[in-house]
C-alpha cells in the first residue's frame, strides 16, 4: 500500500486520566498485565501454596505439582494473554475499518462464523487437530466478516452501526445454530469440539499455545502498519482518498489481519464475545481516539481483560466457569450502555 499523505489525527480530549500523562498510564497498564499474568501462575484448582507454585516454575517440586503448574496454569495463562492480544487488536481494527463504535468480532458474527467453519471441518472432514481447526476458523472468520459487512452496508441508508450490529447478531445466531445442530447430528464430532462451544481455557495447554502464538503475534505486529491509514479512515472515505489513502486496499488488508486474529483466537478457545468491544472503548477513555495510541494499547488492555476474566472464572465458583461466560457477563452491560448513548454513536 502507498504511504498516505500526512493527516492530522483525530482530536484526543480524553488523552489523560486526571493529571497522569499517557506514558504513566501505559506503564501502569504494563505493570498490571505483568502482575495478573504472574497471579495466573499461582491461582487455580488444587491446594498449592504460592511457594509451591514459585518453585514449580523453576522445575522444582513433586511431579504432580509440576504438572499442574507448568503444564496447566502457565500455558493457560499465556493463552489468555495471546487471545487477549488478538481480540483487543481485532476490536480496534474492526471499529476503525467500519467507523462503527459497536463493532466487535463476537457481536458482528465473525467468531461465530469461525466456530461454524470448525464444526463443518470436524463433521465433514474429520478434523480434530488444533492446526486444522485454526485453518478452518480463519476461512470462516473471513467469510463471516465479508458477509456481515456486505449485507449490513446494503440499502438506501448505507452502512450504520445499528445495521451492522443487527446483521452481525443475526448471522452469528445462524452460524451458531447450524453449528450446534451439526454437532447434535454427529455425536463423535460433538465430543471432539464441545469444549470449543462456550469459549473456555479449561484443558488448554502447550499444544494450543504453540499453534497460535506465531499467527497472533505476527498479525498483531502487521496491524501496526494500518495505524496511519485508520486515522485517515476516521475522517471518512472521501477525505481519506483525497489524502492519498487506498481505502479498498486498506480494508482488504485489515480484513485479512482480522481473519488471522479471530481465526486463531477462536481455534484456541472457541467464540469469545465482547472483549473486542470493551477494550477499544476503555483505551479511548484513557488515551483518546488517536490510533497511534489506541491500537498498541489495545494489545495490552486486551490481555488484561482476558487474564482478569480467567482469574474470576477460576475462583468464582467451586466448578470453574468458562471464560467466555465471564466476558459476556461483563460485556453485555457495556453494549447496552453504548447503544443507549446518543443512539449508539459512541461519541
Amino acid at each position: 500500500m502507498d504511504q498516505p499523505a500526512r493527516s492530522a489525527p483525530p482530536s484526543s480530549p480524553g488523552a489523560r486520566l486526571g493529571s497522569l500523562p499517557r506514558a504513566a498510564i501505559l506503564l501502569i497498564l504494563v505493570a498490571l498485565l505483568a502482575g495478573l499474568t504472574l497471579l495466573g501462575f499461582f491461582i487455580g484448582s488444587g491446594n498449592y501454596s504460592i511457594a509451591d507454585a514459585w518453585h514449580a516454575l523453576f522445575n522444582q517440586g513433586d511431579p504432580t505439582t509440576l504438572e499442574v503448574i507448568r503444564n496447566n496454569r502457565v500455558p493457560r495463562t499465556l493463552l489468555a494473554v495471546l487471545v487477549g492480544v488478538a481480540l483487543g487488536a481485532a476490536g480496534a481494527i474492526m471499529q476503525g475499518l467500519t467507523r462503527n463504535p459497536l463493532a466487535d468480532p463476537g457481536i458482528l458474527g465473525v467468531n461465530s462464523g469461525a466456530y461454524f467453519a470448525m464444526v463443518v471441518a470436524a463433521v465433514a472432514f474429520g478434523v480434530s487437530s488444533i492446526n486444522g481447526y485454526m485453518a478452518a476458523a480463519m476461512v470462516g472468520a473471513l467469510l463471516a466478516a465479508s458477509l456481515v459487512y456486505f449485507v449490513g452496508s446494503r440499502g438506501v441508508s448505507g452502512t450504520s452501526p445499528e445495521k451492522l450490529v443487527l446483521t452481525g447478531v443475526a448471522a452469528g445466531s445462524i452460524f451458531s445454530g447450524i453449528g450446534f445442530g451439526l454437532t447434535m447430528i454427529d455425536p463423535k464430532s460433538f465430543d471432539s469440539i464441545r469444549s470449543w462451544q462456550v469459549g473456555t481455557l479449561d484443558g488448554r495447554g502447550w499444544t494450543e499455545v504453540s499453534a497460535v502464538w506465531i499467527p497472533i503475534l505476527a498479525a498483531a505486529l502487521l496491524s501496526m502498519i494500518l495505524i496511519p491509514y485508520l486515522n485517515g479512515l476516521a475522517l471518512g472515505d472521501d477525505r481519506a482518498q483525497a489524502l492519498g489513502i487506498p481505502v479498498r486496499r486498506v480494508r482488504l488488508c485489515g480484513f485479512i489481519v482480522l481473519t488471522v486474529l479471530c481465526g486463531a483466537a477462536t481455534a484456541a478457545l472457541g467464540p469469545i464475545t465482547f472483549v473486542g468491544l470493551m477494550v477499544p472503548h476503555v483505551v479511548r477513555i484513557l488515551f483518546g481516539p488517536d490510533n497511534r495510541w489506541l491500537l498498541p494499547v489495545c494489545v495490552i488492555v486486551g490481555p488484561i481483560v482476558m487474564v482478569g476474566s480467567d482469574l474470576v472464572a477460576r475462583v468464582a465458583t467451586a466448578a470453574e466457569l468458562p471464560v467466555g461466560m465471564v466476558t459476556a457477563f461483563i460485556g453485555a452491560p457495556v453494549l447496552i450502555a453504548l447503544v443507549r448513548k446518543k443512539g449508539g454513536t459512541g461519541e
